[in-house]
């Protein structure tokens, strides 16, 4: 595999397998997952910091709202993350679109053979249906959601369940990654990490062994 940047056009390892985020790797839906969170925090007049938000990035919906509950008095979890679901699909909210190069690389990886799977802290319904917008649902040999893991990230449990559906080594598969929480997932599972700065600056992505402004710069000429 070869990954190239503006600034370092040293190859990547070549690897077995490529594991991707959904959210902000391969469908740019952060803007709109922000609008929705800082809908429930307005609706509840509940104050919140951008630093806040940005902690959101990446993270099981639950688990990120969880850690706020004390501001949601009466409220369970599951109910603010409903509630917000409901905001992120209402009217006024930012539009998405697929991150430039992610469609084309993943039929080009299918092409050629290599294992893919996506690993999402996402819902399997809501995964499954933004990777079908995308047109890609049926290239995955597997899918690994917040419905499959008992820990979301940054804990590895998705990554190394998708290693072991797609039979490969944690240590043999690339990550594709854009928030922290997904880079220390990937480097806690052993994978190598590629992050992309969709939706965070490079400063917030320094735990990955490699950064890019999207997947138009990736190839990956060799199937394993």
């Amino acid at each position: 595999m070869t990954t190239h940047s503006d600034s370092d056009s040293d190859p990547t390892p070549e690897r077995a397998a490529a594991l991707f985020d959904l959210d902000g790797t391969l469908v740019d839906t952060e803007p709109r997952s922000r609008a929705a969170w800082a809908a429930l925090f307005a609706a509840h007049g509940v104050p919140v910091a951008p630093h806040e938000l940005d902690a959101f990035a990446g993270r099981p919906g639950k688990e990120a709202i969880a850690a706020h509950l004390d501001a949601f008095p009466g409220h369970t979890a599951e109910e603010l993350y409903d509630e917000a679901k409901g905001y992120s699909a209402g009217p006024g909210m930012p539009t998405t679109r697929p991150v430039p190069g992610a469609v084309a690389l993943l039929r080009k990886l299918r092409a050629a053979g290599v294992p893919l799977a996506v690993v999402t802290s996402g819902t399997r319904e809501y995964a499954k249906d933004e990777l079908a917008a995308l047109g890609v649902l049926d290239l995955l040999d597997a899918l690994v959601t917040a419905d499959d893991v008992t820990r979301g990230k940054p804990d590895p449990e998705g990554y190394l369940r998708a290693c072991a559906l797609l039979d490969v080594r944690p240590e043999d598969a690339v990550v594709f990654e854009d928030a922290p929480a997904g880079i220390e997932a990937a480097r806690r599972a052993g994978a190598y990490c590629v992050a992309l700065t969709v939706t965070q600056p490079a400063a917030a992505l320094t735990g990955a062994d490699r950064v890019l402004p999207d997947l138009t710069g990736v190839t990956w000429p060799v199937a394993p």
